[in-house]
């Protein structure tokens, strides 16, 4: 049997694998379905495909690279960044591709854990890494089926379709398409970007790292560390006008309408991409040439909506239909697929989506009461909508693996009390009611079920980081492993 499984191996499984080895368990696998590791940094490799956060934080603590080639990083140098981390860290014997997690099921006093391909583990603790963005979602147009195109994700962009001279449709505006679209626009014979919604987009402050800067932060780490500081503070500061009352977005508003305003002269252009709803509602978006796109000749913005597709293309509301020889959608990703998909059962045969059916609770968004020795990162209530997600995983993992202390020394089984987790639910609900998320006018996909924000911490990401960085022994439940052994009702 296993100490503990982890699933995924993106920066929550490979940052977990290194916790382990540190902590001198090395009795541990690494279940990854694709055939290579780094999630959704392997994933997503459309065109101009690069992080929105910056090189120095969107790194680990542990593993600086000073050798970045800009300051936004593009995703072939982060993909290599955790191979690296893997290869460093000797995690290769402990990985294992091609084992997608179908179900877990508590038995005793373990996890046993099945694959797609009919692998079963044993694992005293199991670790869920998967992430919130690793199940791309496509919506639900009539007719589909019958386009006779080619039609993609950009999370599964087709390389091999020649774009050029084609015409192409893009569906969605959100991070990835605000990547891709300026990468084909020049490409293609005509591109037609249906909108639903218009995003705030601000400048890209980017730039090249020089071969000089980097041999200094090789010599010097503290500068890199001094970045890596002044970049994550920067982030919280410009989070404050986005809780409570919101103070201080006319600013960040007016800075987006100036940098629009720039490239777009059309008038009514303006008008479509001007948004309705406050700043920071929904995810702002980073760039420099995506409204030059926009102004291209070349380039279509509809917002009308999307009524039907036809073999042809796709039909609107307003009754226009649009030829197109392919269609891309750049519409994200399913988050509640992520933590409902897997059949995940623990005390009293209790299956975690239908604990979950009404609402995502999670103590800390790492552990769920009923779960004995379950872990989660990127859990709900613990994702940033300002900052690096890196920073958030690694006081997780850190909670984690004391947690597992607290298992062993007792020679018990973990898992929150229930109280514990309702309060830390209940407090999380209360911190969000007055934020932009839940105030600032807009649909979006941090809104789950009944428009609760079950996806974001609602506060500074250095609050959560003290808030788990200590184990609180009165808030876990031991399951003494002994009474299971001698009684499966024990348990």
């Amino acid at each position: 049997m296993l100490d503990t499984l982890v699933i995924g191996s993106g920066f929550s499984g490979i940052g977990m694998g290194v916790a382990l080895r540190r902590a001198a368990r090395e009795d541990f696998e690494i279940w990854e379905r694709a055939s290579d590791l780094g999630g959704t940094w392997r994933d997503n490799h459309y065109p101009g495909c690069a992080c929105d956060i910056t090189s120095p934080v969107y790194s680990f603590s542990f593993a600086p690279k000073p050798d970045w080639s800009r300051l936004y990083p593009p995703q072939p140098e982060i993909l290599d960044y955790l191979r690296g981390v893997a290869r460093d860290h000797g995690l290769g014997p402990h990985l294992r591709f091609g084992r997608d997690m179908r179900a877990a099921r508590w038995r005793v006093d373990h996890w046993e854990v099945e694959a797609a391909d009919g692998t079963v583990a044993k694992a005293r603790f199991l670790v869920l890494g998967t992430g919130g963005l690793s199940n791309w979602r496509l919506p639900g147009i009539a007719g589909l089926d019958g386009f006779d195109g080619a039609v993609w994700h950009s999370a599964a962009w087709n390389h091999d379709f020649p774009l050029e001279g084609k015409r192409v449709a893009v569906v969605g505006t959100g991070a990835s398409a605000i990547q891709f679209v300026p990468e084909i626009a020049p490409k293609v014979g005509r591109l037609t970007i249906f909108q639903r919604t218009p995003p705030w987009v601000v400048p890209k402050l980017d730039r090249e790292i020089t071969p000089r800067v980097a041999e200094r932060w090789r010599r010097q780490p503290w500068r890199q560390k001094l970045l890596r500081l002044f970049h994550f503070a920067r982030s919280e500061l410009l989070l404050q006008p986005r809780l409570r009352r919101m103070r201080g977005l006319d600013k960040l508003e007016r800075i987006a309408r100036e940098h629009m305003e720039s490239a777009i002269a059309d008038p009514i252009l303006r008008d479509r991409l001007t948004p309705r709803y406050r700043f920071g509602c929904k995810r702002v978006l980073i760039s420099n040439d995506w409204y030059p796109t926009l102004a291209r000749d070349n380039v279509e913005l509809v917002a009308e909506r999307i009524e039907a597709a036809t073999p042809d293309g796709l039909r609107t509301a307003d009754g226009r239909t649009h030829g197109f020889d392919a269609i891309v959608f750049g519409t994200g990703f399913d988050v509640e697929a992520a933590w409902k998909g897997p059949d995940i059962v623990g005390l009293g045969g209790v299956a975690l989506r239908d604990q979950w059916a009404d609402a995502p609770k999670a103590y800390l968004g790492i552990s769920v009461a009923g779960y004995p020795n379950l872990f989660i990162t990127m859990g709900p209530a613990t994702g940033l909508g300002h900052n690096s997600i890196i920073y958030m995983i690694e006081a997780q993992i850190a909670h984690i693996i004391s947690a597992m202390a607290l298992a062993r020394d007792a020679d018990a089984a973990v898992m929150p009390r229930r109280r514990a987790q309702d309060a830390f639910f209940d407090d999380v609900q209360a911190q969000m009611a007055d934020t932009v998320w839940m105030k600032g006018g807009c649909d979006s996909w941090y809104l789950i079920g009944k428009g609760r924000n079950y996806t974001l911490w609602p506060g500074h990401s250095f609050a959560y980081r003290r808030l788990v960085k200590r184990v609180r022994p009165a808030d876990y439940v031991p399951v003494d492993l002994a009474d299971c052994r001698s009684s499966d009702d024990a348990c």
